[in-house]
């Protein structure tokens, strides 16, 4: 079932609702391999002359957007690994804002889906629907509808605390090597540990953490957790190093 609640406007060259055969890009970033093909397989049923491309992380997320940059819709999974609940999402407004994304996740509650939709999600797609749902929800996406799980009703409007809409318009001026930076930072790595993992040097790691502290606002790497903890699914998860152990 789908709803329609117009907050995103397709760009003005956009087919016409009945033009559905015509050849989409399609990204479908999930870690799991066989939901992945899931996805595939009911995304090509419903918009049959489809091209997809797949990640199975951030760097790859960020990979496929640099080669694929006039995408026409991306399925995020949002227990990305390496991203924090919506901080993936809240990043790709900013970098992409033309770009629809719809979430898929397993955790389908209310608040969950609202938040989704808050964050700049076009769409919300729980892992229990069935592929005819999917490709229902795909086709409405990309007709610029908003799509809610089934019996969640208009209601399902977009809320999130004013705070954590603040933190997600800070993160959304990183760049994607900033991003991935932060992702790791949260993850509770040193800089010489991020230098190693993404293959630069420690004071590039160092030059970037400035840029990051900077741009959210940050006086020091534990401040940045604890904004990047407002857009966690599970606070919990975050883990930050203690402050001058680098």
């Amino acid at each position: 079932m789908t709803q329609g609640i117009h907050l995103y406007q397709p760009p003005a060259d956009s087919p016409p609702a009945s033009s559905l055969q015509i050849s989409y890009e399609v990204l479908i970033v999930d870690d799991h391999p066989l939901y992945r093909a899931a996805l595939r397989g009911a995304v090509a049923a419903a918009c049959t002359d489809s091209e997809f491309y797949e990640a199975d992380s951030i760097a790859g997320l960020f990979d496929i957007l640099e080669q694929h940059p006039r995408a026409d819709l991306l399925l995020l999974d949002l227990n990305l690994p390496g991203a924090y609940g919506f901080s993936a999402l809240a990043h790709l407004r900013g970098s992409h804002p033309e770009l629809p994304i719809i979430v898929v996740s397993a955790t389908d509650d209310a608040r969950t889906v609202r938040q989704a939709l808050a964050f700049g999600a076009q769409g919300f797609v729980s892992k229990a629907a069935d592929a005819a749902t999917i490709g229902d929800n795909v086709q409405a996406v990309l007709r610029g509808e908003i799509v809610v799980p089934a019996g969640m009703g208009p209601e399902a409007e977009a809320t999130a605390d004013a705070g954590a809409l603040d933190v997600a318009q800070r993160l959304a001026q990183l760049t994607p090597q900033q991003f991935r930076v932060f992702g790791l930072l949260c993850s509770g790595r040193l800089n010489k540990q991020i230098a190693y993992d993404l293959q630069i040097m420690e004071a590039t790691v160092k030059a970037h953490m400035t840029a990051i502290l900077r741009k959210l606002g940050a006086s020091n790497r534990t401040q940045a957790a604890l904004l990047a903890a407002r857009l966690a699914r599970d606070p919990s998860e975050i883990r930050v190093p203690p402050e001058g152990v680098d």
